[in-house]
């Protein structure tokens, strides 16, 4: 088991943004990395990569992306379009007396990223993803490229589509709902190819009912478990959730960057075993015309989604390799 590493060097600052507040946590001098967790995550998702590429010369900062942890929690759903996270992180950058960035994100958190590399490509030099390859903004409404998914299930995306529906699953026992979707989507505790997927929802059902119960995967400690749920029981699940809210409106905000590629240098690092890798396969084949900077793309073989704490040195090696190959 991938051992937590020590907080002791690690500094908290709450610094302004459009949001209000962003929460993150720092590490190391040199040029800025900064950090994006997705979906149900936070800065702590990073816990592993903080020192590791703090010692390889970088300063970094892992946040709390708005609406999870100590981050403000805007009330409208739509404050959580992407603009909005991506002048977050612009935000984030100019506070801690910078003017660029590497930035690079794991799930929603790579769409983020990304994101941010496309709309200002003056602040952010470079852009890493994990596990969700990059895809520009095109094609149908996603509500109703979601929609067509999953026959007589319903996709995960839709279900999380309206307001109050999946929180009224989750709040009532966080901690057991985050034990289950972590474990879901782990190489090691993943339900095998005969079980129902995860990803999808019985009319009328829950997530819940797919997931595995009574054993954490291997990246998993107690302790860790305890850090994600207690934050989340404080929050609640909205910010997070509400990401999720804005595809639609997020299609309608982009529609300028329509097919847009994102020019400068770039990573990919995905899982065998991760869902998102498998499904947007096209993705990750298109990046020579949507990621024409793309330093290198990799697959860890028998490995899931939450890949940074699945596999923490090999991707701790390949973003250190990657972060020391760009240009000063």
């Amino acid at each position: 088991m991938p051992q937590t590493p020590p907080t002791t060097d690690l500094t908290h600052r709450l610094v302004p943004s459009p949001a209000g507040r962003i929460h993150l946590v720092e590490q190391g001098t040199g040029p800025l990395v900064l950090l994006v967790h997705g979906f149900p995550e936070s800065w702590y998702s990073w816990r592993h990569q903080l020192p590791a590429l703090a010692a390889a010369g970088y300063r970094v900062a892992a946040v709390d992306v708005r609406g999870y942890g100590r981050s403000s929690r805007p009330g409208a759903v739509d404050a959580y379009r992407m603009r909005e996270l991506v002048a977050d992180n612009v935000a984030v950058v100019e506070a801690l007396g910078e003017e660029s960035a590497v930035v690079i994100g794991h799930d929603w958190g790579s769409s983020i990223a990304a994101h941010s590399a496309l709309l200002r490509p003056e602040v952010f030099r470079a852009v890493g993803l994990l596990s969700v390859p990059y895809t520009p903004r095109g094609g149908p409404r996603p509500s109703e490229v979601f929609a067509g998914m999953g026959g007589d299930e319903e996709f995960y995306v839709s279900y999380f589509q309206e307001p109050g529906r999946a929180e009224a699953e989750i709040e009532p026992e966080v901690r057991g709902w985050l034990a289950g979707i972590y474990a879901a989507l782990s190489a090691d505790t993943m339900p095998g190819p005969d079980l129902p997927d995860p990803h999808f929802v019985t009319r009328g059902g829950t997530l819940r009912e797919r997931f595995p119960a009574g054993r954490l995967p291997a990246w998993l400690s107690e302790g860790d478990l305890d850090v994600y749920a207690g934050e989340f029981e404080r929050t609640g699940l909205s910010g997070g959730l509400n990401r999720y809210r804005n595809m639609d409106r997020d299609w309608e905000d982009l529609a300028e960057y329509d097919g847009a590629p994102i020019t400068q240098p770039s990573l990919f690092v995905g899982g065998a075993l991760d869902a998102s890798t498998a499904w947007m396969g096209d993705a990750i084949k298109a990046y020579p015309s949507t990621l024409p900077g793309l330093v290198g793309s990799h697959i860890l073989e028998d490995c899931g989604h939450w890949i940074q704490q699945e596999r923490p040195e090999e991707v701790n090696r390949l973003l250190v390799d990657w972060l020391n190959s760009l240009p000063a």
